[in-house]
């Protein structure tokens, strides 16, 4: 799995190619060691000013049986356009310039402050990826969950698994992701012609009006951060979403859903584990069941702890194992 790091450009590969003055770098240190999910996302340009247009093949053409001076007709794949939005996530710092200059080190202080809203920016698109829908508000993007949300009638709901207690009517279920992230199968995207990742951009000294509501004005230092960002599935044999009823999970699976069975499930599901960068996502409450599952098992352990692009990680069947907490025990059922 370590040589998916080299072949896959992650954020990180990103920005160090696009921002050689390497301003950007902490910020990227910082999200990698606050969610996964968005350390493991393959990054690639969209071709759109607003996103990506892409071409899906929807299916093969038939070859034909033929006889003895029978004949063939001739056939074509079929296709499909799909188009993949950015959204624009945005937010401001501001600071009373008397505070940060009183420990004479304004631009440490600055940092310390403002390392909250950079955080703010990496919790909301860790949830946008997961949960956010265009359908229901437009300004955002759309994450996975939209988009493998029903098992009936639609192409995809072989790579959804709803473990038997998680109902369609409950809100007390989570998931657990299976992503291959690649350029030809999932991969985060970012406008055409501009830069990978968050933008930071300080302001400096600013007049800030109206600032105690009754007209008063105050300096302070002002620091913008825009993401422009959009997730684009190519291939949806690449996800597999586990629905579970994270209520009912109990350490030796002897009631609720059998951890290790259904991951082993969803990982014959996907086409190949060659060619991508696969990674499990899942809260803290699964990975500690999942664990302790493993423990009171009489079977040989699929559960490892292997060197990934130089960390140790937590792995089941050879994949990374990651802790995402954007993802939530109180899901509504598939349908």
């Amino acid at each position: 799995m370590a040589a998916h790091s080299i072949i896959h450009p992650t954020l990180l590969d990103v920005q160090k190619r696009l921002d050689p003055d390497g301003k950007i770098a902490p910020v990227v240190e910082l999200l990698m060691q606050t969610n996964d999910i968005l350390t493991d996302a393959v990054w690639t340009e969209g071709n759109l000013p607003t996103g990506h247009k892409t071409t899906v093949r929807t299916g093969l053409p038939d070859p034909t049986w033929r006889k003895m001076y029978g004949g063939v007709q001739p056939n074509k794949s079929r296709t499909a356009q799909i188009t993949a939005n950015c959204g624009m996530l945005e937010a401001y710092a501001e600071i009373d310039k008397a505070l940060a200059d009183l420990n004479g080190n304004s631009a440490e202080f600055r940092f310390s402050e403002d390392k909250a809203q950079i955080m703010g920016m990496n919790n909301a698109l860790a949830t946008a990826l997961i949960y956010a829908n265009e359908a229901t508000a437009p300004e955002q993007i759309t994450g996975f969950a939209p988009q493998f949300n029903t098992v009936t009638s639609v192409e995809n709901s072989d790579n959804i698994i709803r473990e038997g207690n998680a109902t369609p009517d409950g809100t007390d279920n989570t998931s657990i992701w299976l992503v291959g992230w690649g350029s030809d199968t999932v991969s985060c995207i970012y406008p055409k012609g501009s830069m990978a990742g968050l933008k930071i951009e300080d302001k400096g000294q600013v007049t800030v009006e109206n600032v105690d509501g009754s007209g008063g004005r105050m300096e302070a230092y002002r620091t913008h951060y825009r993401w422009d960002v959009g997730l684009c599935v190519r291939d949806w044999r690449y996800v597999v979403r586990i629905q579970i009823n994270a209520e009912d999970l109990t350490k030796n699976a002897a009631t609720g859903a059998d951890l290790i069975d259904l991951l082993a499930i969803a990982s014959e599901t996907v086409p190949t584990h060659e060619g991508v960068k696969l990674a499990w996502y899942a809260n803290k409450k699964v990975r500690s069941y999942l664990r302790r599952q493993i423990v009171n098992k009489t079977v040989n352990s699929t559960l490892g702890m292997d060197d990934v692009a130089g960390r140790k990680v937590m792995t089941f069947d050879g994949i990374p194992f990651r802790r995402c907490d954007a993802i939530l025990n109180t899901e509504t059922g598939i349908s």
